[in-house]
């Protein structure tokens, strides 16, 4: 592989959780972005990992093009008769020219070659057409909870954090964006979970896998066990949210 092939793989190992574990997108989001788009054609959904966002753009665009560099994380991606997952990185999409009514990264951009992918997008998407950035942050439980996951995630993980987390705790506001802005509304994931099902997803973040390389599984374990001490008696079920960042322009 060349220095220009290569891309900074973080979820290749842990490519079944995240598959399992990662939240999808609110309804409310393909809408949004199938109003903007100037036909709904074709959607081409960039560092799509195992499909969250992929499979809800199949539900508002006739056809999707779903590429990520992992084919790790394609291998687990939920199968839908409206997209086509590619092995392919973000900034080499291998679709010809102006053919996507709107083209997404979600949860994924601040890994890309930037100029690299947006070079990409203005030659994919059809003039007029829409590009949108999409993140989210740490999880938000409740204050009980937060006690435990904000600590965690600030303090016990910060130095296991790749650099490039700091564009997601940003909302994508610091990364550059050439192009005519778009206002958004505000969106969120709202999710019931089970214990297992936060503990999981926690699980899948890159920083988690590292500190276990570092420290080994102690430090979870006692994340773990102090979220379980403040959860309530199984099979409790309890309200978790990301809000949604979104950057969003017309191409």
């Amino acid at each position: 592989m060349t220095p220009a092939e290569r891309f900074k793989d973080h979820f290749s190992d842990v490519a079944a959780a995240y598959a399992a574990h990662r939240p999808s997108y609110p309804p409310g989001l393909g809408d949004f972005l199938a109003r903007l788009a100037p036909a709904k054609r074709l959607a081409w959904d960039a560092g799509c990992g195992s499909g969250q966002l992929s499979l809800l753009l199949a539900g508002v665009f006739e056809r999707v093009v779903a590429t990520d560099a992992s084919p790790e994380q394609i291998s687990q991606a939920a199968r839908h008769p409206g997209v086509e997952y590619r092995c392919g990185r973000a900034e080499a999409s291998g679709l010809p020219e102006r053919v996507a009514d709107v083209a997404t990264a979600a949860q994924a951009a601040h890994w890309f070659d930037l100029p690299a992918y947006y070079a990409e997008v203005r030659r994919v998407v059809r003039p007029g057409g829409v590009v949108a950035l999409i993140s989210y942050g740490v999880v938000t439980a409740g204050p009980d909870l937060d006690a435990v996951i904000q600590p965690f995630y600030r303090e016990v993980l910060a130095r296991y954090w790749p650099p490039e987390r700091r564009h997601v705790d940003a909302g994508y506001r610091s990364l550059p964006f050439p192009f005519d802005e778009l206002d958004a509304p505000p969106f969120e994931i709202r999710l019931d979970w089970r214990l297992e099902d936060l503990v999981g997803y926690v699980g899948t973040w890159s920083a988690v896998w590292a500190l276990e390389q570092a420290a080994g599984p102690g430090p979870f374990a006692t994340f773990r066990r102090e979220l379980e001490a403040r959860w309530g008696t199984p099979p409790a079920v309890r309200a978790v949210r990301w809000p949604l960042a979104l950057r969003v322009g017309r191409v």
